[in-house]
Parts: C-alpha cells; structure tokens; sequence
C-alpha cells in the first residue's frame, strides 16, 4: 500500500499492447530458476496491499478461515456441505475452505492420485458422484481444483464457483505462476497467498447471496438515469486522460464503468476485484496502490489499480498499465471526488442503499425508454417488441428477489 509516494511495482513491459506488466521486474527474469520467480511474485505481493488482509477479519464481520483445528479425520469437518480444495499437480495442498492446509496434506495427496490416473488411462475426470456427494474437478495447468458438495447444485454451477475461485488466485499472482511449477514440480505456493484465507472465503460465501457469481453479470446500483450521467460524465472524462478502467462503486454493485477504448472489462473480473478490495480492511484505511491482475483482460501480466474510498461504502478504482502513475491517478481521484460532491452523487448513493432498490410497484407506469445503445453503463436498452417484453418479465422476476442485475452489462 501507498499513501502519499508512488509505489515501486511491477514495470510496464507492454504485453500484448500494454495489457500490463508480465512480472514483477522484467520478462528476462521469468526464465530464471523457479526462486526467482517466486522472489518476484513475493515482491508483488508485499508492495501491494496484502499484507492487510488477515484470518482475524473474520471476527469483524468479514468472512475468514473456517474451523482451522479440524482435519479430514474430524467428524465435523467430514459433516460439511461443501468444500473446496485448490492443490499442486504435485498433491500439495494450497487452499482449502475448512480445516488446517497441512493437516490435509494425505487427502490432498488422494484427490491428485484420482486426477493422475485418469490422466494417465488419456481421460480426465470432471465428476464424481457418491451417494449424496458429487466432487467436481477442474484442472487448470499445474493447479488442481476440486469442490466436494452435498448441497445439490448441479455440476456446472458448482464448476462455475471452482472458476471463479481460480480466478481469485490469478488476481492475486497472475497465471505466471505456473512458471514456477515448470521449474520446480513440488514448488509450495502457500506462502505466496498467505494471508489471503479472507478473500477466497468472502468469495465462497457470496455463491450463497449473490446471482453475479452464477449469471456472470454485475450488479447495478439502482439511480436515476441524470445521476448516473453525472459519475458516467467525470469517470469518461478520467478514462481519456490515460485510464485504462475507471469504476465507481457501492460495495459490490457498479454505480458507473467507463474503459478506454477498445478496453472492455468482463463482468467476472468486476465481481472478483470487488471481492478483493471489500475483504481488505487496508484499503479502507488510506489510498492504496497495488498491482492487480485481471484474469478475463490478461491473466499473464499485472495492471496496477488504485483504490480510494470516498466513504464507507463507496469506492473507486483506476487501472492502469503505467507502474508509474499514482500521481497521475491521485489527481483523477480528487477530480472525480470534488464533481460527485457538487452534483450529490454520493447522496444519491446513500439513498439508493437506504431504499433497498427498485420494487416491481415503481415499474408498472414506466415504460422503458427507447434511445439507442450507449457505451455507458445502465444506458444499453433493447430495442424490438419482443424483447422488450422479455426484458419486462427479467426485471420483474430480478425487483422481486430484490436485486437490481445487469446482464453483462445490459441494464434491462
């Protein structure tokens, strides 16, 4: 983290058209030994904002590591509806949502061997069903993720949730790390997202309340349309100045996205920096300045985000692919502050979380409107008859169960 100094973080080497930086000092370094590449990761890592996230969240109302003490010879560990597993292709454990990673180290050991053999008879084994329990297995590389679930969703909703939570650790460390396995097979990852139990599990509980997680779509804060071209007016007018992303939100739902051109921002990658930035207390506490890796835009390279909360609730975050620009984006930040102020968007926004969102009685009179698409967020409006009334029906059933979605950025 950084208040008041540029960060010294991963340089911009221009992947793919300045789609970040490959790692944290040059691409040169990458082909080294498997220690260097874990020195640049740990680099990275300690730079940015991690090191604020700690098991002890939990107790403040942030969901952290379960029931540590327990093992796969526990009772109640053995009880649980659902687990979920990330591992080497080596068999050592990495994450697991309950009970202590090395305790499990025997029965991480059993779920490669599975794994293995299959892959050994030329097949790969995607599910298992036993009794109540169906085990699902997504191999990603050298990473092995597994989720075993009693809970009676079906295969592809689970296999989602194993995707999502492969993209949490790509945020955080980049595909690169797959290096590190080509160079060393038995290299040991967990240091590398020490302190991370938070994230993966806030993630892991927002399978249970939140429909962007299976929808792939982001959540929309419910405002007027002249609020909303207000943010949308400052975050364009930030985004031309060299941003690469510039977003505005309310805990987990986008008040306005603006992406330079060309630049889109898929929904999953919007749920999964929310995620982090919300299970970090560090973020609240000042401005911060952190490599981020966006799974869906470039999951090899670093872009470097900050992240400033204007008030409890409400944040924004400026991506970019310059190391160098946390002046730069401090100077956006303020703009952006000072025009959501006089035009009280912010006031706004509290009263749009106050109300609870749009209810079904507030639509019946209020035909959509029927301008044309726009790059703005919550302005896309469907334009034929027919789906027009389809979208009547979608936004009645989404008021009812209370959320305001937007379909892949389709606020309909």
């Amino acid at each position: 983290m950084v208040a008041g100094e540029a960060l010294s973080s991963p340089s911009s080497n221009g992947y793919e058209g300045e789609r970040g930086s490959i790692s944290a000092t040059s691409a040169s370094k990458m082909d080294a030994e498997s220690e260097t590449d874990d020195n640049e990761i740990q680099e990275v890592r300690k730079e940015g904002s991690l090191e604020g996230i700690s098991d002890s969240q939990a107790s403040s109302g942030v969901p952290g590591k379960h029931r540590v003490d327990e093992d796969d010879a526990s009772i109640s560990w053995r009880k649980r509806k659902k687990h979920f597993f990330i591992l080497s292709n080596s068999g050592k454990p990495i994450y697991s949502r309950y009970g202590d990673e090395h305790k499990l180290a025997g029965f991480s050991a059993t779920l490669q061997a599975i794994i293995s053999f299959m892959e050994n008879g030329g097949d790969r084994v995607k599910l298992v069903n036993a009794g109540k329990h169906q085990a699902v297995f997504i191999v990603k590389g050298p990473i092995y993720l597994v989720c075993i679930s009693s809970t009676e969703e079906p295969f592809e909703s689970l296999k989602g949730q194993l995707e999502l939570i492969y993209g949490q650790m790509i945020l955080i460390l980049t595909k690169s790390i797959n290096r590190c396995f080509e160079k060393n097979p038995k290299f040991d990852m967990t240091h590398l997202l020490g302190g991370t139990d938070v994230v993966f599990s806030s993630l892991i509980h927002s399978f249970g309340w939140n429909p962007a997680t299976f929808l792939h779509a982001y959540t929309c804060l419910p405002l007027s349309y002249s609020t909303r071209q207000a943010a949308d007016a400052i975050l364009q007018d930030v985004a031309d100045s060299g941003v690469l992303f510039a977003i505005l939100m309310c805990k987990h739902k986008v008040i306005s996205l603006v992406g330079a051109q060309k630049a889109s921002l898929h929904p999953d990658d919007i749920l999964l920096l929310s995620n982090f930035v919300m299970s970090s207390e560090s973020f609240r506490t000042s401005e911060a300045f952190s490599p981020i890796c966006l799974p869906r835009y470039n999951p090899l390279a670093f872009l470097h985000g900050y992240v400033y909360f204007l008030d409890d609730n409400t944040y924004v975050m400026l991506l970019t692919t310059s190391s160098d620009a946390f002046y730069h984006l401090k100077d956006c930040r303020i703009r952006i502050e000072t025009v959501l102020l006089k035009s009280n968007v912010l006031g706004e926004v509290q009263r749009s979380m106050l109300d609870g969102g749009i209810r079904v009685e507030d639509l019946v009179d209020s035909p959509l409107p029927r301008s044309g698409p726009s790059t703005h967020l919550g302005q896309q409006i469907l334009q034929t008859d027919s789906l027009r009334g389809l979208g009547n029906h979608l936004l009645a059933l989404v008021v009812l169960l209370d959320f305001g979605i937007s379909f892949i950025g389709v606020h309909i």
